[in-house]
């Protein structure tokens, strides 16, 4: 099928590995053109230039920073100029029940991520109002909808941000834009890793049985960040034209089921 993205271009925010780095694959694999990618490994994201550059006709521009940090978003927005396609995609929250974080933790995972996504989406929001058309995919997580205690950060700021999806994307084709969201449960990536052993503690007392879990998953897998970037690019092409305020749970019926497993 092709998506008829070709030409169009786009900035992916978490883009030096795992679910971020797979999308710009599958974009320019897909026709766009023009790429920019942020996240704070400046090594990995010119290892991903050289990658995507070599294989595909695609010009990547790298944003090595700190996403997190105040004024980073206007940075990083001003170094890009216009685009079609914002995926925001950064995010590091923390796992642990409440009595586990403190308000530092609770702070720095929500300034990352969900000021981060509002923050973004409010400057090109307006661009792309500007130059009727755009579209904006928020990578969020299932947790968001099937409430987890022992993710209880990542719990709340995903319910936000799918909240936020929902409210701009409810009333953006007015303006000619689409906001959409996706729901991911567990993607083998290393920040899924991260979350896993956390979730081994508390549920086995022991971080390294994490593997255990996944024998409770549909298929008896995590899901793989090129199945989320297939989605990120579907969402995004003009084949997605009618679909806006939404989310799409990617999750093999986790939250189906009413299972934080």
């Amino acid at each position: 099928m092709d998506l008829k993205l070709a030409g169009k271009s786009a900035l992916i925010t978490g883009a030096s590995k795992g679910i971020g780095l797979s999308a710009a694959r599958v974009l320019a694999a897909e026709g766009c053109t023009r790429l920019h990618l942020a996240a704070r490994n400046g090594e990995a994201l010119n290892a991903a230039r050289q990658e995507l550059e070599a294989q595909y006709d695609v010009a990547v521009h790298v944003h090595p920073m700190d996403l997190g940090a105040a004024g980073s978003m206007e940075v990083l927005a001003d170094a890009v100029g216009e685009i079609d396609i914002l995926v925001n995609n950064a995010g590091d929250v923390p796992a642990g029940p409440l009595d586990t974080l403190s308000e530092a933790d609770w702070r720095r995972g929500f300034d990352l991520k969900v000021f981060g996504y509002i923050l973004l989406s409010r400057i090109f929001y307006a661009r792309m109002k500007a130059a009727s058309g755009g579209v904006i995919v928020n990578v969020i997580g299932n947790s968001g909808e099937n409430w987890d205690a022992s993710y209880i950060a990542g719990s709340t700021a995903n319910a936000a941000i799918m909240s936020f999806t929902k409210a701009l994307g409810g009333r953006s084709l007015n303006d000619g834009i689409r906001v959409v969201g996706i729901n991911p449960g567990p993607v083998d990536t290393d920040r899924m890793l991260k979350i896993m052993r956390r979730k081994a503690i508390d549920m086995l007392g022991d971080e390294n049985r994490w593997k255990e879990l996944y024998s409770h998953y549909p298929a008896g897998r995590a899901a793989t960040a090129e199945e989320v970037a297939d989605l990120v690019a579907f969402l995004a092409s003009p084949r997605s034209d009618y679909t806006t305020g939404t989310i799409v749970t990617l999750d093999g019926g986790i939250a189906a089921r009413g299972s934080v497993i």
